[in-house]
């Protein structure tokens, strides 16, 4: 399914989160669609199923999936309202991240080019040339 660097500086759960995000992202696992256990996710990773269980309640939050108790987790389907406010967070966040890499050197050429590598990888893979 995905691996996670247990070296890594960054949380185990947020890793698991970026992973989990990026799975739906790319519609892997479409609206609807059951997550894996904690229990069965625990295991397969070997990490403790309360750090399962702090990513999946993170992912909660966030909008990108929702519980139903005694069934398990489940992606959710983006509600327009919340797609809106995403958007502008985004937006503000993309403009703020772009400006510090034009002030730090990076071309627009280079933006822009990485703005196209992430097109495709949402559209279904990467393009090598």
């Amino acid at each position: 399914m995905f691996e996670l660097d247990l070296r890594s500086r960054q949380p185990i759960y947020e890793q698991l989160v970026e992973k989990v995000k990026e799975l739906i992202i790319h519609e892997v696992w479409k609206s609807d669609e059951q997550l894996p256990s904690v229990r069965w996710l625990a295991k397969e990773l070997t990490i403790n199923p309360n750090t399962i269980q702090k990513a999946y309640r993170e992912l909660e939050h966030q909008g990108y999936i929702y519980s139903i108790p005694g069934k398990g987790h489940f992606v959710a389907p983006q509600a327009k309202t919340m797609t809106r406010e995403k958007v502008e967070t985004m937006r503000n966040e993309l403009l703020r991240l772009i400006s510090e890499a034009l002030y730090l050197g990076m071309s627009k050429e280079d933006i822009l080019s990485l703005i196209e590598l992430a097109e495709q990888s949402v559209k279904g893979g990467i393009k090598h040339d």
